[in-house]
């Protein structure tokens, strides 16, 4: 019996686009033979499922998870190719299925992938016929205080936010802040100077467009970064449901802070294929 490597079953994957268990399974099946493995997989239903992979999934759900005393929290993306097969009930059971996972077992994708998970996407490749990916997922566990989560009735946006000294009420406005106003950081603290510093270029940029006196371009610099970390801090936001009051004057006054917050929207940051569908059909029609 020949030995399967690690190397052997990344070029599989490469030169099918299956799983890590099916490259596995079908060298294994194959003795090691890398041709062989690939006829045999032909012959089978498994390649379907990796043509399918070729192809741009950037619809979907978000699934979200928090337990009963407040102290762990999951979040996940999984994306497929149309809007109308996110609403597939296989599709949104699968959903279900993997926040589960990722709440009980953590959030590292290539391990529950490896453990059983990518074999039960392909099988649902298959079955619905469109290509799936579990994009990326996030599970918050408080020490000291409490996680909270808002998933918005369109199942395409969502956050968990980890906070200290809020109740129910307050934890689920913060995290429907965090889902509908988008901040990067909970503290302009956490900002990257480098982050800074490039939109500092950008502005001074922009305002020596202006032909204003240096120390007046340097103010306005100074005015658009401050207002750059504002736009972009939880605490510096107005609050959603109150604007004229800030998230973190909000916080301060319930004796709240919030530590960590992660969120998701489906799609963001995919580029999606824009099909020309007379094109298309005149492709296909050989025109």
């Amino acid at each position: 019996m020949a030995t399967i490597t690690a190397a052997m079953v990344k070029e599989l994957r490469e030169r099918t686009g299956l799983g890590m268990m099916d490259c596995k399974k079908a060298l294994a099946e194959a003795d090691g033979d890398m041709e062989t493995a690939i006829d045999n997989l032909r012959k089978s239903s498994a390649l379907k499922a990796a043509k399918k992979a070729g192809r741009t999934a950037a619809e979907g759900l978000l699934g979200l998870k928090v337990s009963a005393d407040g102290k762990r929290g999951a979040l996940v993306e999984i994306n497929i190719e149309t809007d109308f097969a996110a609403k597939n009930e296989q599709f949104i059971a699968f959903v279900e299925r993997v926040v589960g996972l990722v709440f009980e077992q953590g959030d590292d994708l290539d391990k529950l992938l490896a453990d059983g998970l990518d074999a039960e996407r392909e099988s649902l490749v298959q079955s619905i016929g469109e290509n799936i990916s579990i994009r990326r997922a996030a599970r918050l566990v408080s020490e000291t205080g409490q996680v909270f989560g808002y998933l918005h009735s369109d199942n395409k946006k969502a956050a968990l936010v980890e906070m200290t000294g809020a109740d129910e009420a307050l934890g689920r406005d913060i995290a429907m802040h965090v889902t509908a106003s988008v901040p990067q950081v909970v503290r302009s603290e956490e900002v990257s100077a480098d982050d800074i510093a490039r939109e500092r270029e950008i502005y001074l940029a922009q305002a020596q467009e202006s032909g204003k006196p240096q120390d007046i371009i340097e103010k306005m610099v100074d005015g658009r970064v401050r207002k750059y970390l504002a736009d972009i801090s939880l605490l510096d936001q107005p609050f959603v449901k109150d604007p004229n009051t800030k998230v973190g004057a909000l916080l301060k006054s319930n004796g709240a802070d919030c530590q960590r917050m992660v969120r998701f929207e489906v799609g963001e940051g995919i580029e999606k294929e824009e099909t020309d569908f007379a094109a298309e059909v005149a492709q296909a029609r050989g025109q």
